[in-house]
């Protein structure tokens, strides 16, 4: 089965964002494939690279960027969801005058119509979060 994910909810004020990681690890371990993985509203916040959690806490924006380097897993954050939050990868971080940018690796920015195309593509479109 093909699977899209949608996270609605930031890292560490939901547990959505744990459940949909070990969704996705779950899924993947039993041949399910996932096409995409849409990080929407406060979902964006697992895409931070500057996020440092506590050594004995999980650092769930890296458990995403490596779950997305072994699997190659399409990772996009919703740019405006992003940029409301002040979350800028290095491309719209120069086109907005900013002078830097802090999206993690294996994270990309784009638009709703990669939200849409995950849910027609996929057989099912699951979502975390509210």
């Amino acid at each position: 089965m093909k699977f899209g994910i949608q996270i609605n909810e930031g890292p560490y004020q939901h547990q959505a964002a744990d459940s949909a990681y070990q969704f996705a690890k779950a899924a993947l371990a039993n041949g399910h494939e996932i096409f995409r993985v849409f990080f929407y509203h406060d979902g964006v916040n697992n895409a931070t690279r500057l996020a440092v959690p506590p050594q004995d806490d999980r650092n769930v924006g890296q458990l995403w960027s490596d779950l997305a380097k072994e699997h190659n897993l399409d990772l996009v954050v919703c740019i405006a969801a992003a940029q409301r939050r002040g979350l800028l990868d290095e491309d719209e971080a120069k086109r907005q005058g900013k002078d830097a940018n802090n999206i993690a690796e294996g994270f990309r920015i784009s638009g709703l119509g990669q939200l849409i195309e995950a849910g027609i593509e996929s057989d099912r479109l699951v979502v975390f979060g509210a």
